[in-house]
């Protein structure tokens, strides 16, 4: 029988000691006392991240005719910011504590100083998030430029080119995966507030009369990924921003909540940004990123319907969902329950000795499985204490080469939820797991 711990913040301590326990996520320049709000990802974290990437990008491009992708720039210069609003509006209202004079994210704090108790504070100011540095040798406001704090403009600065060379027509999308960077006040939760992120975004361009309908269908289209790659309903929710609430380029947005430890909180974000930052962009540069419909004879300026999402705030996300306790033979076991598609790794190889006619056998069944599936290969302790850590990390399948094996030429498959094992023919092991993992 399943169990989750009762209390949600021990739930958010067990997975973090897990992921640095075995190698998800780890404090970055941790042998120098760590670098606030920064962490690296481990061999186990690159490989689901890279994963959670990749099953976003299959969802919005591959399987897709309609949307394309793109790699921007991470620097740019200041009239994209200026132009975009967000030299001007991307802001949050910080304050110092009087007492302990540590500074807060006003609208984070409910009045009280997290640190002291204190319920004295500074007057707000806004402080800006955007990181600033120097482009070139030469110090000054010509060589001033900024760490872009979301992909999007990117897609909105490349319509032009995009639809010269794509000869695309809306609706249509632009996605773009990368790293992001904003100068939090008070990043916090592991890793779901940081300075330095990735996200996933795509920006669809739809004519402005059916901007309404692309955005309640981008809306269901991304709780339902979230759905299909197991996040439970129960812990996921839909919230609509109020009209008080919009940000200064939106028409309407919905935010994906995910029930975090602390609350329910944000996991992905879809806008109808109206046709705000095409115009912004071309009355600041003076290009006109307008559509020309031949059809109609008609030229306007699409709409934008974007869903926003992190790709390191989805993993995280995926790992609390997944993460679950339950009893094997009288002894407790924790268990990932990740998607094939999100474990580290899809399968594990286990030779039951180190001897080599064995390893020789497991090293066959390596070379078959590879090309297919992400694979570990691990020789080390008993098989039992072997299943338990391919268990702790998400690994859906073990095949453990015996004995029996250097004869009826059939290794023993084990299921990591159902813990059921089923002894399968060497020549027949790649078809076998590709039914199990929905392939076939």
């Amino acid at each position: 029988m399943d169990s989750t711990p009762s209390n949600d913040l021990e739930l958010l301590d067990k997975v973090i000691n897990l992921a640095k326990r075995r190698g998800f996520i780890f404090p970055s320049s941790e042998i120098y006392g760590g670098f606030r709000s920064t962490y690296d990802y481990g061999p186990l974290g690159v490989n689901m991240l890279r994963n959670v990437k990749s099953a976003w990008w299959r969802d919005m491009v591959q399987m897709r005719v309609d949307v394309v992708g793109l790699d921007a720039a991470i620097l740019g210069p200041p009239a994209v910011w200026a132009a975009s609003g967000h030299l001007e509006t991307f802001t949050d209202p910080l304050v110092d504590c009087r007492k302990c004079k540590e500074r807060w994210r006003e609208d984070k704090i409910d009045g009280v100083c997290p640190n002291c108790g204190s319920t004295e504070f500074t007057e707000a100011r806004a402080f800006n998030l955007m990181f600033k540095t120097q482009a070139g040798p030469v110090e000054g406001e010509g060589a001033t430029a900024y760490l872009r704090p979301e992909t999007a403009q990117g897609m909105f600065t490349n319509f032009n080119n995009v639809v010269a060379t794509t000869r695309k027509k809306p609706p249509f999308g632009i996605a773009q995966v990368g790293k992001s960077f904003r100068n939090e006040i008070t990043p916090q939760n592991f890793v779901f507030r940081t300075r330095e992120f990735e996200q996933m975004e795509m920006e669809y361009f739809v004519p402005p009369a059916e901007a309404e309908q692309w955005y309640r269908y981008w809306i269901d289209q991304r709780l339902n990924w979230y759905l299909g790659l197991g996040i439970p309903a129960d812990k996921l929710r839909l919230h609509e921003h109020a009209p008080e609430d919009l940000s200064h380029y939106s028409r309407g947005t919905t935010d994906v909540e995910f029930a975090y430890p602390w609350g329910w909180d944000e996991l992905e974000g879809i806008a109808n940004r109206g046709d705000y930052d095409l115009t912004q962009h071309s009355n600041a540069s003076g290009a006109k990123l307008e559509y020309f419909d031949q059809a109609a004879n008609e030229r306007y300026t699409p709409y934008v319907i974007e869903p926003a999402a992190g790709a390191t705030r989805a993993m995280m996300a995926f790992l609390l969902a997944a993460y679950h306790e339950d009893v094997v033979e009288g002894e407790t076991r924790t268990v990932l329950r990740l998607d094939w598609r999100l474990a580290p790794y899809q399968v594990a190889v286990l030779p039951l000795s180190r001897k080599p006619e064995l390893e020789s056998v497991s090293q066959e069944v390596l070379a078959i499985l590879q090309p297919h599936f992400a694979c570990d290969y691990d020789v080390t302790q008993s098989i039992g204490r072997r299943y338990r850590r391919q268990d702790e990390v998400g690994t859906p399948f073990c095949i453990t080469v015996d004995f029996d094996s250097l004869e009826d030429r059939c290794v023993t498959v084990r299921d990591r939820d159902s813990t059921e094992q089923a002894r399968v023919p060497i020549a027949d092991l790649l078809a076998d797991l590709r039914q199990r993992t929905g392939q076939d």
